[in-house]
Order: structure tokens, then C-alpha cells, then sequence
């Protein structure tokens, strides 16, 4: 079993910067494909970014250019580093694992595993 441990939230202004954390462990897999998904009060969770067991990565529109997925060296952490936050941005923040290769995958129903989730604020 995969447990996930995500960090890094908190509370930020607008423009501002946050990097999310989410460290993997408890599993004999040696790959791992990650995404980063979110969900505000009211509204359906909604992907936000994915990666492959490499560096590959997708993102959503409404995040493209500001929002960047990265992995550690270990391979089993993975960053979200979020710039230009506004409040639309607001929202529990989980991250996902599954267990792949190649492709960094947008839909919430191919992943295996989540965490907890960290709660992102953004005031105006």
C-alpha cells in the first residue's frame, strides 16, 4: 500500500508563491506517475498537473505557465511550485500516485492512490 504525504500549504496574498511537497512511500514500486489535483468548497475536484516516471508532464489550461510538477531525485517526491496565485486557486490540494511509465494522465480515475490533501489560501 502507497501512502502520500502532502505539505507546503498555507496562506498567501495574491501573486504570490507556494511550493507543495508529496512525499510517496510504503510501496516496492520503483515507478511512479504523480498528479496534483484540487478541490474548493462547492466545486468538483479538477486536475491541475501531472507527471511521469521521468519529465514528462501535463498540465490544465487554467495553470499552464504559472504552475510547475517536478520531481525529486529519489523519485518517489513530488513538487507542485505555484506562482501568481490568485484566489480562483483557492482549494484542498491532493496529490496521486499510480503506478506507471510513460504517460502523465489528467484523469483523477486512473490513479491508484491519494493523499490527504493541503489546504491552499489565497487572499485578495
Amino acid at each position: 500500500q502507497v501512502q502520500l504525504v502532502e505539505s507546503g500549504g498555507g496562506s498567501v496574498q495574491a501573486g504570490g508563491s507556494l511550493r507543495l511537497s508529496c512525499v510517496a512511500s510504503g510501496s516496492t514500486y520503483n515507478s511512479f506517475c504523480m498528479g496534483w489535483f484540487r478541490q474548493a468548497p462547492g466545486k468538483e475536484r479538477e486536475a491541475v498537473a501531472a507527471i511521469n516516471n521521468y519529465t514528462g508532464t501535463t498540465y490544465a489550461d487554467s495553470v499552464r505557465g504559472r504552475f510547475t510538477i517536478s520531481k525529486g531525485n529519489a523519485k518517489n517526491t513530488v513538487y507542485l511550485q505555484m506562482n501568481s496565485l490568485s484566489p480562483e486557486d483557492a482549494a484542498m490540494y491532493y496529490c496521486a500516485a499510480r503506478q506507471c511509465h510513460y504517460r502523465a494522465s489528467l484523469d483523477s480515475s486512473d490513479y491508484n492512490f491519494w493523499g490527504q490533501g493541503t489546504q491552499v489560501t489565497v487572499s485578495s
